[in-house]
């Protein structure tokens, strides 16, 4: 017995009688697994996994240093309530006060000025008093233009110069004669005043130098220059 098929012709009437042949199941092809494409899975979740591991690493290896929590200025001595406790993961080229020595720093004086957020470093205290005995210190105000381009930072070397005042000269000195020096060394640096952009530098001498040079600085007749890293 023959099996009749619809078709259906263009204008959509269904029209009878034509024998067709069976209908093909569609062929399924199997899919081939390729090799390569494994390989670069595994590796990727082996890469996926070795850096979970890496953030557990880091997480886990956390150092516990100290931070400061408020201002300190250049000179004044630290204690407990300028310092802080904090757990990070510290990168081995950062040197920081570990919180376990927290009691030795404190006592000490900041070698730099310190801000709060910032973790505290060996270098910035200090045991020695900043203007040591048989010194004094002398504010100087720079103008902008008499601000050396290179930073002034404590510690430093400077020469405290004395010119004379604009339009006058000194009697008694040969024009080529050397200018007045006095040796002194940078204990902080303000920054520039809104405005004026004037900055303020105090300036350790020895005691017998410091009324010099402050009655320089009240005439307008002092300059500061750079030392030699060396001091000569």
């Amino acid at each position: 017995m023959s099996k009749t098929q619809v078709e259906t012709a263009s204008n959509g009437v269904p029209q009878q009688g034509r024998v067709a042949g069976p209908v093909a199941p569609p062929r399924v092809s199997a899919r081939r697994r390729r090799p390569g494409v494994i390989a670069l899975s595994l590796a990727l979740i082996a890469a996926g996994g070795a850096g979970v591991a890496v953030l557990l690493v880091q997480v886990g290896n956390r150092t516990d240093v100290v931070t400061v929590v408020r201002d300190v200025q250049v000179g004044q001595v630290l204690t407990e309530g300028d310092l802080g406790k904090a757990s990070i993961a510290l990168d081995p080229a950062v040197k920081a006060v570990r919180a376990d020595s927290l009691k030795s720093v404190v006592g000490k004086r900041a070698a730099v000025e310190l801000k709060p957020g910032s973790l505290l470093a060996p270098t910035q205290v200090t045991k020695d008093n900043l203007v040591k005995a048989g010194e004094q210190l002398v504010p100087i105000g720079l103008e902008p233009k008499q601000i050396p381009a290179t930073a002034l930072v404590p510690g430093q070397k400077v020469e405290l110069v004395h010119v004379p005042a604009q339009g006058t000269t000194d009697t008694g000195k040969s024009s080529d004669a050397a200018p007045q020096t006095i040796d002194g060394r940078v204990v902080k640096a303000s920054g520039a005043a809104p405005g004026t952009g004037i900055v303020v530098v105090d300036v350790a001498t020895s005691a017998t130098d410091g009324p010099t040079a402050a009655s320089w600085e009240a005439a307008g007749t002092l300059r500061l220059v750079l030392a030699a890293p060396d001091g000569n």
